[in-house]
């Protein structure tokens, strides 16, 4: 009944006028907060009948054939047991991409691994029991289990250690671990650049684990400083910036009941990046995909676990840069999956023999795979995301391993996810558009449901005016086709002018047009404001393609500009937007983007707020940098002209900078060059700023920002006159 009321309120809200629902407002945005309550994702077991998740602070079993669930675990209970570690001497810099896995399977399907606050915990079906694994003063962290669940191996500090469950005995792997040397704990960098979230691998066999060494004696110490106690605490963080030295990172293996590391000949180090690492299914050899420093070559390598002796599985070259996507799945014979841009420039499917050479290309068309699945090796089957119904959509697809009965699984309209279950029988699909709350379903492989798992939320649109969101599709005068997204004014009126703002990232590996679900936003509340809203993908951006990204190769800024002076062109044509009062926006790439619209083109937007902008891109970390802009040392000119700072003279309109002091990804200098630039040209402007050690500005403080944003625009643009 409850979800039939649902609905008949989404089909009556159109019905209803603009007056007759809320208006969206800062408020509103600050009361919506999270549910008391949220699921969290599935974690299968091995069998694939069932799995279990997390809700608040309990661990559910969910049986797909019954469709209901039992309360298994609180791990508020365990959170009193756990031997908390004591808080370190130096605030830890760990990058947000860092995975663990808190939860994890056994092999047989009756027993759970648990990591809570740095102790684990094992938890037996049959009688209900968990029982406490460690109690150290030092975290583990980053556990697993072997692939035959008779050991968990973790990291504890900066060693690796594996603890026989049956037993209890604990074995030392590493033990020359050290503040500077890291034994299967990632840098910074890796996982914010290349989406590396562990660095350590168990054998298929349970016998040995590959690991990498970071060195990281090598990278620059960046000097955070927290100046909230009145003591100020020095918090150094190692960040090595474009065309400094990277960490030294190598691959060594080492057998599970301890001994000496073989490391793997995966040629040289220094000034290339080893990254991907793989076992092979019969646990004979490592596979590692190696980049030179630009990353405009790979070699993807094989390297013998006994002996340390590589060869060559596969290469590639690319005249900007290979797009690396880590997506390699291997067949239970030696054969392997991965994703490619390397004949035409869009992302495929290809199939290589264990021997790496190519033997079937399974999918083709002017259009991207996003992701592999779910590889069903005894159906010969491959589940993949793609775009290929639209660029601002993703579908849900399989195709045979041999390239033939490709289907679409995902009926309707929008963007799709999927979380599948092992052998592929089921998974979870989460579906929104537009027009469309997110919501998400158990199917099996055929599509068909199973059960709703989390219905849609339906009460911003039942209790708020939410303005409509317009999908447009321009071309611009270079003949290039563009899409945008346009949300016009509360009260709109087709006969008047109104202030607009610009909504820009524009970067690199990020799509922001996309046929999916918004629900309450910041948008809106401008919208209510009185606001034109509109945001494009420029060049540069992902989505469609290498060919679509590669033209800011060595010179940031510039193209992008140019689209979106193309995407205001396209607004202005529509005849309701006032061309002296547009501003922009945007955080991170897109703060970077609005410090360049300003102050590259300042006859166009007559403000902006830029949120954790880099204002100078040698100030920015080396593997993100140095693929798209080269190295400083041999493009001082690209970068000279890609850097905010050094056009500082040019601003003509109002500016707000935004930035935390401890921001661990676009440091705080970036903030404090552009201040001391615009200080230096005589140039008026205003700044927030916040101490949170994060790259976004969170909690109350976010309210805050939006707040004082918001206010900004209205008073450079002048809405609601």
């Amino acid at each position: 009944m409850r979800a039939f009321i649902g609905l008949f309120l989404v089909l009556l809200s159109p019905l209803l006028t603009a007056q007759e629902k809320k208006p969206v407002t800062l408020e509103a945005l600050a009361a919506q907060g999270m549910p008391e309550t949220m699921r969290g994702a599935p974690v299968w077991s091995p069998e694939g009948g069932r799995f279990v998740y997390r809700e608040a602070k309990k661990i559910h079993l969910y049986n797909l054939a019954t469709k209901d669930a039992r309360e298994i675990v609180d791990t508020a209970t365990l959170e009193g047991q756990a031997h908390e570690p004591p808080r370190p001497a130096a605030f830890e810099w760990e990058n947000r991409r860092v995975r663990e896995q808190p939860i994890q399977w056994s092999k047989d399907g009756k027993r759970l691994l648990l990591l809570v606050r740095g102790d684990l915990f094992l938890w037996t079906e049959a009688s209900g029991a968990v029982k406490q694994l460690t109690a150290t003063p030092v975290a583990e962290r980053d556990p697993k289990l072997s692939p035959d669940s008779t050991k968990a191996g973790f990291r504890r500090g900066h060693d690796l250690y594996v603890l026989d469950l049956e037993s209890g005995k604990e074995t030392r792997l590493t033990y020359d671990g050290s503040e500077t040397l890291w034994n299967g704990k990632l840098d910074w960098v890796y996982p914010e650049e290349l989406g590396l979230g562990t660095a350590w691998w168990w054998s298929p066999d349970s016998s040995r684990i590959a690991y990498l060494q970071f060195d990281v004696a090598p990278e620059q110490i960046y000097g955070h400083v927290d100046h909230l106690p009145v003591a100020p605490v020095s918090e150094p963080q190692r960040y090595p910036k474009a065309g400094t030295p990277n960490a030294d990172v190598r691959c060594g293996v080492v057998s599970a009941s301890g001994g000496r590391t073989r490391w793997m000949d995966f040629g040289e180090i220094r000034d290339h990046l080893l990254t991907h690492i793989y076992w092979t299914p019969d646990s004979k050899r490592v596979v590692a995909h190696r980049l030179n420093r630009v990353q405009n070559h790979l070699w993807i390598l094989a390297a013998d676990a006994e002996t340390g002796r590589a060869s060559l599985l596969h290469e590639e070259k690319a005249e900007a840069w290979v797009n690396l996507t880590g997506d390699l799945e291997f067949l239970s014979d030696g054969r392997f999956l991965r994703l490619s841009e390397k004949d035409d420039g869009y992302r495929h499917i290809y199939l290589h023999g264990a021997d790496g050479k190519q033997a079937a290309r399974l999918t083709r068309g002017a259009w991207e795979v996003a992701s592999i699945s779910c590889v069903d090796e005894k159906a010969g089957r491959v589940y993949f995301i793609s775009a290929e119904a639209s660029p601002l959509e993703r579908h849900l697809y399989s195709v045979n391993l041999d390239g033939r009965g490709k289907r679409r699984l995902s009926p309707r309209e929008g963007t799709y996810a999927a979380s599948f279950s092992p052998g592929c029988a089921a998974y979870l699909e989460t579906h929104s558009s537009l027009e469309s709350a997110s919501r998400s379903v158990l199917k099996s492989a055929a599509g068909e449901e199973i059960a709703v798992w989390r219905e849609a939320n339906l009460k911003p649109q039942q209790e708020y005016d939410l303005r409509p969101t317009e999908l447009h599709k321009f071309k611009g005068e270079n003949g290039i086709e563009f899409h945008g997204r346009l949300i016009k004014p509360a009260g709109f009126d087709p006969s008047k002018k109104y202030p607009a703002i610009v909504m820009v990232y524009g970067g690199p590996h990020a799509q922001s047009v996309r046929n999916s679900y918004a629900g309450l936003s910041w948008d809106q509340v401008l919208a209510h404001k009185g606001f034109v809203i509109w945001q494009m993908d420029n060049r540069g951006s992902a989505g469609r393609g290498h060919a679509f990204e590669a033209p800011v190769n060595r010179r940031m800024g510039k193209v992008e500009l140019e689209d979106q002076l193309e995407g205001v062109k396209y607004l202005l044509s529509l005849g309701f937007t006032d061309e002296e009062r547009i501003g922009v926006y945007g955080w991170s790439y897109g703060g970077y983007m609005t410090l360049y619209c300003l102050l590259h083109a300042p006859e166009t937007f007559a403000a902006g707020a830029a949120g954790a902008a880099v204002t100078d891109w040698r100030n920015y970390d080396t593997i993100y940098t140095e693929r798209y802009m080269g190295l400083p040392q041999e493009n001082e000119e690209g970068y000279r002209l890609s850097a905010p700072v050094n056009a500082a003279s040019n601003l003509k309109g109002k500016l707000l900078l935004i930035h935390n002091l401890g921001d661990d990804n676009v440091l705080f200098a970036n903030a404090l060059q552009m201040m001391n630039a615009l200080q230096q040209a005589g140039k008026h402007f205003d700044t927030l700023i916040y101490p949170q050690k994060s790259h976004g500005v969170t909690g109350k403080a976010s309210r805050h920002m939006r707040e004082r944003i918001t206010e900004f625009f209205v008073e450079a643009l002048g809405a609601g006159r």
